[in-house]
């Protein structure tokens, strides 16, 4: 989530997916079929070779066989996903999407042969021929906070100021935490107080998060935080701040390094990372929508933050791209790895955010989703990705 677009891995090119407009109300539950949905219309595969061209990208038609592992994948799971993303529907995709609405798929070989019928699969590739790119990842923190200030919840996470758009570029992060005029600007703009600077750094990169908040009644709630706007400053990363004041290695310069360090490191010392990048993101509440439990082995659900495209993100089947070169609601087909494990990462997935790190043709940040693992795997990602579009047969005629 960027910012909420938006990449955490080295937090060399991070900035976060932090792009969060406003989406449509979720469609309608699904029906399920008593048989297979009704085919797409006819439609010719290109050509082998044949390319289309897009602003930063080129994509050559492919078979199905060129896609590593797509007989592997528990490809049903990406019905969620793609059903949030046919909330919103790219040009050439009102056909599938409502034929993909029409049926909740039964088993992965079910949803394959739908796919495998309605779209075409194109390698991605840079305008000059590059097919290899960059996998990073990100995921949804959960950070303790307090509706009001008190001794240990010091650190202020705000909505944005009344004067923000009159003022382009806005206050640095130095000049509010400085400046008196700045410092007023943000006066009653307080959503909740965080116990660390660090917290507050971690829901900028990410562009969105959990907060879980003692009231001054002494209930405990929790509720989501969604990118709602920046200061129009440049990012500058605080990975490559540390690595530049030889604080950490290039190749050792994750979240959870950083993290460690900035626990470790003295106020003043730390106060100097959080300048070093002058952008700071600014916050709206909202709340969770109540849910039932699922029963073991549901397939993870579409009720993530909203990405740049507008709909939830889905933990494991969401991504942020560059919108250049992938246009949003774009399944796409991953060869990449695990961080922590190098075991192969391939599978189908929707292009459904972005982030100011996020650009070029073959470049995805994987949304991990919530909680300690997926921050563990978000935070070390670094992947050699090979990417693959699939697109509606009839809309590429």
């Amino acid at each position: 989530m960027a910012a909420l677009a938006p990449p955490l891995a080295l937090l060399l090119a991070l900035a976060g997916c932090a792009v969060r407009p406003p989406a449509p109300a979720p469609a309608e539950p699904a029906r399920e079929p008593a048989a297979a949905p009704p085919p797409a219309a006819p439609a010719d595969a290109p050509e082998a070779g044949a390319t289309l061209l897009r602003p930063r990208a080129r994509w050559v038609a492919q078979d199905w066989s060129a896609l590593p592992g797509w007989s592997d994948d528990r490809v049903a799971e990406l019905w969620p996903a793609l059903r949030a993303g046919c909330q919103k529907p790219a040009p050439g995709w009102a056909g599938v999407c409502a034929r993909a609405a029409a049926f909740n798929p039964p088993d992965d070989g079910f949803a394959r042969d739908f796919l495998q019928r309605e779209l075409q699969p194109w390698r991605i590739e840079s305008l000059d021929g590059e097919v290899q790119g960059l996998a990073t990842g990100y995921f949804e923190p959960l950070v303790a906070a307090s509706r009001l200030p008190r001794p240990g919840f010091g650190v202020a996470i705000h909505r944005p100021p009344p004067d923000l758009a009159s003022r382009k570029p806005y206050w640095t992060r130095q000049e509010l935490d400085t400046l008196p005029a700045a410092r007023g600007a943000l006066r009653g703009q307080e959503i909740a107080w965080l116990a660390s600077p660090l917290d507050l750094l971690v829901l900028q990169i990410q562009g969105s998060g959990k907060l879980r908040i003692s009231e001054p009644d002494g209930r405990q709630r929790t509720v989501r935080v969604a990118f709602a706007g920046h200061n129009d400053q440049p990012y500058r990363s605080v990975g490559r701040w540390l690595i530049d004041q030889g604080e950490l290695r290039p190749d050792g310069a994750s979240w959870p390094a950083i993290r460690d360090w900035g626990q470790r490191a003295a106020p003043a010392r730390l106060q100097q990372m959080l300048w070093a990048n002058p952008r700071v993101v600014f916050f709206r509440e909202e709340a969770l929508p109540e849910a039932a439990p699922l029963p073991p082995g549901t397939p993870p659900q579409a009720d993530g933050p909203r990405g740049a495209q507008g709909v939830p993100l889905t933990p494991g089947r969401s991504v942020a791209v560059d919108p250049q070169a992938v246009p949003y609601g774009t399944p796409l087909w991953l060869d990449t790895t695990e961080p922590l494990s190098a075991t192969p990462l391939r599978r189908a997935v929707m292009a459904q955010d972005t982030g100011t790190a996020i650009v070029g043709a073959v470049r995805v940040d994987y949304f991990w989703g919530p909680g300690e693992l997926a921050e563990q795997q978000a935070g070390r990602m670094k992947q050699a990705l090979r990417l693959w579009a699939l697109w509606p047969r009839e809309a590429a005629r």
